[in-house]
């Protein structure tokens, strides 16, 4: 059989190109009947989003390792455990090519980014981190930075592995000033007036007409870009969920005793979305479905 031509994903990730041939025939056997076809579209579906939550997945497991057996006593606190874990796992990525350096560079963005905006939401007491470190920055330890980045991180993924194109998608300018107005109210509405329902409003209407196209295995399938959105910002809510429960840091309402973040974080994580979601398509410039060739599956 004739090796397949490298995709840009397979080139971005040579792990993925090793398996192609193997994926090709498995294909066509799957392809025959419409049981085993959409069964495999779901396996591929699986599969492709576990790819993209990688550096995520992998800081989810640091945290739930580092709570349950990270010994107290240790002269290495938790909090630089995570740091130098979630640094180690970087240059592993990037080394193994797990992941591309353009990816990389919107880690390193969101990392500054996020840990800006921690640093200022710690001082004024929306959270806390629970123990000491040394790598930190104010009551910030600087491992919460890859937090915000695997954000970004899975967004940047997802973008080649499903092939993205998009029908009503804003200008790219408007998006920007949708994601600094976003971004600065998060500051700004600890002393002036809240400006969230507004932008939930603006949000709203820049995307009312953007569908997202994806590729999950032989055709291009559409859903609104702000239900996109809306599903991830409940997963990253359950992550969050993960991330007090394990004592990483916790908010005013649990220290007493542990209970669930409060539903409604999962609107400020849907609007930090969008900051997340400009960075990225300022980098990859979102294709028309009209217009952009379709590139071999990924």
């Amino acid at each position: 059989m004739p090796k397949p031509n490298p995709t840009p994903a397979a080139a971005d990730w040579p792990l993925i190109a090793r398996f192609r041939s193997v994926e090709a025939r498995i294909g066509r056997v799957a392809a025959k009947r419409a049981s085993t076809a959409a069964l495999y579209e779901f396996l591929r579906f699986g599969l492709k989003e576990a790819w993209a939550c990688l550096f995520g997945g992998a800081m989810v497991v640091l945290l739930v390792a580092t709570h349950l057996y990270w010994p107290p006593t240790s002269p290495l606190a938790r909090s630089d455990a995570l740091f130098l874990g979630a640094l180690a796992i970087q240059i592993a990525m990037l080394a193994l090519r797990l992941e591309t350096l353009g990816e990389a560079k919107v880690i390193l963005a969101y990392h500054v980014i996020g840990t800006i905006m921690e640093v200022f939401k710690t001082d004024v007491g929306s959270w806390v981190y629970v123990g000491s470190a040394f790598f930190r920055i104010g009551g910030v330890p600087l491992f919460s930075g890859f937090m915000y980045a695997s954000i970004g991180s899975y967004i940047a993924r997802c973008w080649r592995l499903f092939d993205f194109r998009f029908t009503g998608h804003p200008p790219l300018c408007q998006l920007a000033l949708l994601a600094a107005a976003i971004y600065a109210n998060f500051y700004t509405h600890h002393y002036v007036v809240d400006l969230r329902i507004a932008l939930f409003a603006a949000t709203a209407f820049l995307f009312r007409s953007t569908w997202i196209h994806y590729r999950i295995w032989r055709t291009h399938r559409r859903m609104p870009l702000l239900a996109g959105f809306a599903c991830v910002a409940v997963f990253i809510w359950i992550a969050e969920n993960i991330g007090t429960a394990t004592a990483t840091w916790i908010y005013p309402h649990q220290h007493a005793v542990w209970s669930l973040v409060r539903a409604g974080k999962l609107g400020s994580w849907f609007l930090l979305l969008i900051v997340s979601y400009a960075l990225v398509a300022m980098v990859n410039r979102p294709l028309r479905t009209d217009i952009a060739p379709i590139r071999p599956n990924p």
